[in-house]
C-alpha cells in the first residue's frame, strides 16, 4: 500500500503514466492496472468474515403503548353465600304484664306467642320479675320454660330455682322477701312457625313445696328473640 501524497509510475503500451496518490494508494494503482488492461480486472476471493463486534450499549426506553381493547364481558357468576352470611332481620317479641300477683305454687304463669322464621335457628328467652318463696319447713321451687307445651330439649331446660332451708321454725315462717329475679337460656330444634312460649312454676326433684309467689306489685315480662346459630 502507498501513502497518500506518492506518486507511481505505470507503463501502458507505449506510453509511461505517472499520477500522484491523493487517496488510497492501492486504489489508486488499481486503477492504473484495470486501464492498463481496458478493465477486464478479476474479482479476487472473498475474504474471511470478521469477529463480532462488541456489545453495545442499552437503548432509550420506549414509550408506553397504546392501551388495548376492553375484553369481552364475562358470564354472570353464581353467588355461592354461607347461611350465615346471609342478611338477618331482627325478628323478637316482648310480652309484659304490670302487675302479675300470681300466687300459684303449681302450673302455667303466662304465655306469650311468637312467629319464628327459620327453622335452623335458636330462640332466646327471658322472664324477669319479682320472685318469693316461702314455707315453715326445707322447701323448694323451680321458674322454668315451656316451648308449645313441652321443655326445652336442645340441649336443656331453661329453668330457675329457690330452695329455703329448714332453719328455726319461728324465723322461717316470717321469712317473706320478694326480689326481681330472672329465667333466661337459649333453645335450639324448635321448628318455623308459631310458638306458644310460657313460663311455669313447679317443684324441684327430691323437695317438698312451699309457698310460691310471681310478680307480685312490680312489672313482669317475657322477651323472645330469634337468633342465627
Amino acid at each position: 500500500m502507498w501513502p497518500p501524497g506518492r506518486s507511481i509510475t505505470v507503463k501502458l503500451g507505449e506510453k509511461t503514466v505517472s499520477r500522484k496518490l491523493e487517496m488510497n494508494g492501492r486504489g489508486a494503482f488499481q486503477g492504473l492496472i484495470c486501464g492498463k488492461y481496458n478493465g477486464m480486472c478479476l474479482q479476487g476471493p472473498a475474504g474471511v468474515p470478521g469477529r463480532d463486534g462488541s456489545p453495545g450499549a442499552n437503548g432509550i426506553p420506549g414509550t408506553h403503548g397504546i392501551p388495548g381493547r376492553d375484553g369481552f364481558k364475562g358470564e354472570k357468576g353464581e353467588c355461592l353465600r354461607e347461611s350465615f352470611e346471609e342478611s338477618w332481620t331482627p325478628n323478637y317479641k316482648q310480652c309484659s304484664w304490670s302487675s302479675l300477683n300470681y300466687g300459684i305454687d303449681l302450673g302455667k304463669i303466662a304465655e306469650c306467642t311468637f312467629t319464628k322464621m327459620r327453622s335452623n335457628s335458636a330462640l332466646r328467652v327471658l322472664f324477669s320479675g319479682s320472685l318469693r318463696l316461702k314455707c315453715r319447713n326445707a322447701c323448694c321451687q323451680r321458674w322454668y320454660f315451656t316451648f308449645n307445651g313441652a321443655e326445652c330439649s336442645g340441649p336443656l331446660p331453661i329453668e330457675a330455682i329457690i330452695y329455703l332451708d329448714q332453719g328455726s321454725p319461728e324465723m322461717n315462717s316470717t321469712i317473706n322477701i320478694h326480689r326481681t329475679s330472672s329465667v333466661e337460656g337459649l333453645c335450639e330444634g324448635i321448628g318455623a312457625g308459631l310458638v306458644d312460649v310460657a313460663i311455669w312454676v313447679g317443684t324441684c326433684s327430691d323437695y317438698p313445696k312451699g309457698d310460691a309467689s310471681t310478680g307480685w306489685n312490680s312489672v313482669s315480662r317475657i322477651i323472645i328473640e330469634e337468633l342465627p346459630k
